[in-house]
């Protein structure tokens, strides 16, 4: 029976891998194989791994009641799922406002290599503050104004998505693993900060210096549409510079908010998402403003906006990745769960854990990041802010960057303009692998 789990969770993976040929969303089989997977474990009545709770040292041990185990698995994937909801939904109602267009519309230059590091620069620092999804959409939408023919602004988008993931991967709301690990209590805020800024911006610089020799970013952007400016003055709004500060601020004070009172960190997301609610309830965003037009604001309509899909494929992925990590087996002297034990063979085999994670990093290019992390969080049992933590979420955040389908960032972008796969390969690809490889010396030396 654990060959059948193995077997579902692998074909399943390689439907969500192949989604685009297939043309089937990846949340379809993401559902079906975490409810799969639990049900052949019911059905083949294998016992899983329990942490007692009453045992403050953690310990685990195999029992063959699962309803424990899983009602406690649903618990973790629910904190994650809420502060992406909440999360999600701040953005929204920012963008909604018009709120990031006071940055966007300060951007003037035509020069390409100056535009090269103002939207890097820009989307490393938003993915930190916001998210490196929320972060590349806002930039590919800032692009097409700012570059409008296609052949470059392909270039600077490729280019956002690298310092998008790079600038996510030191902050714990900046990417989506490195929020699973925060809420797993792997890894703090300032422990992140300090150990993952450095290699960040060395994995963010060293392609950005890089490409600024590349013929692509030589000479100058070409015009903009005649209406540019025109176009400007009509995205603004009176309430664009208050949500903008308002809803940024509620993200930062998110981890604050568990710093100082220890709670879980969707609490304070729940916290900062009813602020920006309250708030956008009483601004005007316009001079003329009735009841008609208050719902093109509202929190309502900010809330049908989010990618629904996505957190369904976070919760079939997560639940799946949650069986593997339960199922109990034999290994050695001693009964562990069946990731557990994937991750004693795999240390025996390659001793070096630094090229172990390495290899994480390079796998989460080629495969989604989210249930590595998730697998990864389930092999290992270090303590919270050790090292190991720390370089998976770097390798994990930043790795996906190799190929256009490997992260968030990446397949928004590919949707939005779309990039051709192939093109990426040749032309970023070995730019991202520099950085990320370099960003990861650089931690290595660090520890």
């Amino acid at each position: 029976m654990i060959a059948s789990i193995i077997i579902c969770f692998i074909v399943g993976y390689i439907v969500i891998v192949f989604e685009h040929p297939l043309k089937l969303d990846k949340t379809v089989p993401a559902l079906l194989m975490g409810a799969l997977c639990w049900s052949l474990i019911a059905l083949g009545h294998l016992d899983v791994m329990y942490a007692d709770p009453l045992n403050h040292g953690g310990a685990h041990k195999a029992v063959s009641d699962f309803e424990p185990v899983l009602l406690h698995h649903i618990g973790k994937v629910a904190e994650i799922l809420f502060f992406l909801i909440g999360a999600m939904t701040i953005v929204e109602l920012i963008d909604l406002h018009r709120g990031f267009s006071v940055i966007t519309n300060r951007i003037q230059t035509t020069s390409k290599i100056k535009m090269l590091w103002i939207v890097c620069i820009i989307a490393f620092f938003m993915s930190a503050l916001l998210d490196n999804l929320a972060a590349t959409i806002v930039l590919v939408s800032l692009l097409r104004r700012l570059v409008p023919l296609r052949e470059e602004r392909l270039w600077f988008i490729s280019m956002a998505v690298i310092a998008a993931n790079a600038g996510g991967a030191w902050s714990p709301i900046g990417d989506v693993t490195t929020t699973m690990l925060w809420i797993a209590e792997k890894v703090t805020t300032v422990g992140l900060i300090k150990n993952l800024v450095l290699p960040s911006i060395v994995c963010l610089v060293v392609p950005c210096v890089i490409a600024s020799r590349l013929k692509a970013f030589k000479g100058n952007i070409s015009p903009a549409n005649r209406d540019f400016d025109q176009k400007i003055e009509e995205e603004k709004l009176l309430s664009s510079r208050t949500m903008l500060i308002v809803g940024l601020s509620a993200l930062v004070f998110v981890p604050i908010f568990k710093s100082v009172t220890h709670l879980p960190p969707y609490m304070g997301m729940m916290l900062s998402l009813g602020f920006v609610w309250l708030v956008s309830e009483y601004v005007h965003p316009e001079e003329d403003f009735t009841a008609e037009r208050k719902a093109k604001y509202s929190a309502h309509y900010a809330l049908s906006r989010i990618e629904m899909s996505s957190i369904l494929f976070f919760l079939g992925i997560l639940v799946a990745v949650a069986a593997l990590e339960s199922i109990a087996v034999t290994s050695g002297d001693h009964t562990v769960g069946l990731l557990m034990s994937l991750a004693e063979g795999l240390q025996a085999a390659v001793p070096n854990q630094d090229i172990v994670v390495i290899m994480l990093g390079v796998l989460s290019a080629i495969i989604d990041n989210v249930p590595l992390v998730a697998a990864s969080i389930g092999m290992y049992v270090q303590p919270t802010d050790n090292d190991l933590w720390h370089f998976i979420a770097y390798s994990a955040g930043t790795g996906g960057s190799m190929l256009i389908i490997g992260s968030a960032a990446g397949v928004a972008a590919m949707g939005m303009e779309r990039i051709d796969f192939i093109w990426y390969l040749k032309n970023i690809a070995w730019l991202a692998a520099l950085g990320f490889l370099a960003g990861a010396g650089v931690f290595i030396l660090m520890h």
